[in-house]
């Protein structure tokens, strides 16, 4: 291990769940500690939709994301990336569009140390550690603005990255300052969990959040399908707009779970 990763992971201990590779454990990877399968445990039995709701959740970024292939994107930030195995974003493209230039960045240190050890960063992958609440230093990071040429058209990647952040208007300017950043034709990747689906036990999804300190303060449940919808005022969505993940562009047989009880929205938006 190099000073500079020793230095990153600083205070780990590996008795303290992450919740990077607490979502390992749950897709069936390999990349976690007895603690994140403990953790894993206790909201399995709480809530035993999860892992069906985080399969879901792929099969949505592999939509996404061969759409935008499809549609010429070759460069792709990926905010809040956790742990990049299990079909993450180069995997996807690897396939359709292997020249893709892919920059994965997430806050936590941990989580940058086992990004760094399961890929290859030699070629067309990075792996950053910065914070979304930070767009522009995010976006200058010497790695990032070496990589990512933000004059072509570019996606960048936020899978449920504002759910936690309960400040409506930090979110609101972080969202419009990652999208006054980027060119014209750009796209934001984005989805975000939502209160109020019209199937979903939601005082249920309640208690899961203030039980895993993901709604403090304030605000006593998640953002509604309205609430979330207004962060993306003044970009384009692309049809069938923000809706439940597993409504996005099925593939034929999907979707495989009813949408109007999924506990989250997704869609792509356009920078006009």
């Amino acid at each position: 291990m190099t000073d500079e990763a020793a230095d990153q992971v600083r205070g780990f201990d590996p008795r303290v769940p992450n919740e990077a590779r607490v979502l390992d454990f749950m897709m069936g990877g390999k990349d976690n500690f007895a603690a994140d399968r403990k953790a894993a445990a206790e909201i399995l039995e709480f809530a035993p939709e999860i892992p069906m709701m985080i399969r879901e959740s792929r099969k949505f970024l592999a939509r996404t994301v061969r759409y935008l292939a499809e549609h010429g994107v070759r460069q792709y930030v990926d905010i809040g990336c956790g742990l990049p195995t299990q079909g993450s974003v180069h995997q996807i493209l690897e396939p359709i569009a292997p020249e893709s230039k892919v920059v994965y960045v997430d806050n936590d240190p941990v989580v940058i140390v086992h990004s760094n050890a399961l890929i290859d960063t030699t070629g067309t992958i990075r792996v950053v550690q910065a914070d979304v609440r930070e767009p522009d230093a995010l976006l200058d990071h010497p790695v990032v603005a070496a990589h990512i040429d933000l004059k072509e058209p570019t996606a960048i990647v936020v899978q449920s990255v504002f759910t936690t952040i309960l400040d409506d208007a930090l979110v609101a300017r972080t969202i419009q300052r990652l999208a006054d950043r980027l060119a014209t034709g750009s796209y934001l990747l984005f989805s975000h969990a939502v209160g109020d689906p019209p199937d979903a036990d939601t005082a249920k999804l309640a208690d899961l959040f203030h039980q895993h300190y993901l709604l403090e303060g304030d605000r006593t449940e998640p953002r509604t399908r309205a609430e979330v919808a207004r962060f993306l005022t003044g970009l384009d969505l692309v049809p069938p707009g923000l809706v439940p993940m597993p409504a996005w562009r099925p593939l034929p047989g999907e979707p495989t779970v009813d949408p109007d009880s999924f506990w989250a929205i997704g869609g792509i938006a356009r920078k006009p």
